[in-house]
């Protein structure tokens, strides 16, 4: 005869081993296949991300480094004002160091002067005959050659005006043999050329620069005139504005 096991009360106990078994085994291979793998390791994320602004922080160090960078709106108003007031101090300097005759051959209306040479107007052949003609005459060809006078301060208001009017006289028959000269002839071609006398008024010159022409050898008798060399007839300038 054959003898039979006999089963265990719990018929499940085998299939529970087995499950539990084959499920305990699966945990272990999967817990050895993970551990060969390296684990993640949020530290070490961390320890890589950036701090807050960190590149902001970074970007500015680096531009602050840089020895052209763009100067902020602030320091650009400085800069500008800055460079404003050393044109002004230039400008102001150049108006201090404008000589007389500078200054009045600029003067609106005076446009048909040239600059005379202060050598020629300090030779006194030059000027034979003139301080006759002309009141206070070595107070204004001073003042025509920015020579300090002592005697300035012994004179009115009144006084100074005559001789401030007696320089502009002066200055004018000094310009009227000076431009007879060669350097006279030379600088009054050149205000030709440029037509800084004036374009004849009538249409079928087309635009004739014109020459000065005074009609009396006598000074202050008649204002200054222009003449047209293409239909030769004599106008009234007018004056820049």
């Amino acid at each position: 005869c054959l003898l039979l096991p006999i089963p265990s009360a719990n018929p499940n106990n085998n299939l529970g081993e087995r499950g539990g078994t084959g499920s305990k085994g699966k945990m272990e291979r999967s817990s050895t296949a993970t551990s060969s793998r390296p684990a993640f390791n949020s530290n070490a994320n961390k320890d890589r991300s950036f701090p807050a602004n960190s590149k902001l922080s970074s970007f500015s160090a680096r531009s602050s480094s840089f020895p052209n960078s763009k100067p902020s709106k602030g320091e650009n108003i400085v800069e500008e004002s800055e460079t404003d007031s050393e044109e002004s101090d230039v400008s102001g300097s150049d108006g201090e160091d404008t000589s007389w005759i500078s200054w009045f051959c600029n003067l609106r209306g005076n446009e048909f002067f040239c600059e005379v040479d202060e050598n020629y107007i300090q030779d006194d052949f030059n000027l034979c005959g003139l301080s006759s003609q002309v009141p206070y005459y070595d107070y204004a060809l001073d003042l025509i050659l920015d020579v300090e006078s002592s005697h300035g301060d012994m004179f009115s208001e009144e006084q100074n005006e005559i001789i401030e009017s007696a320089a502009e006289m002066l200055y004018g028959l000094i310009h009227v043999r000076y431009i007879l000269t060669t350097k006279g002839l030379a600088a009054m071609l050149e205000k030709y050329k440029n037509a800084e006398f004036g374009r004849c008024p009538r249409v079928y010159c087309c635009g004739q620069p014109c020459l000065p022409v005074g009609q009396s050898d006598i000074s202050r008798q008649s204002n200054v005139k222009i003449f047209c060399p293409k239909c030769e007839d004599i106008y009234t300038p007018q004056s820049r504005p």
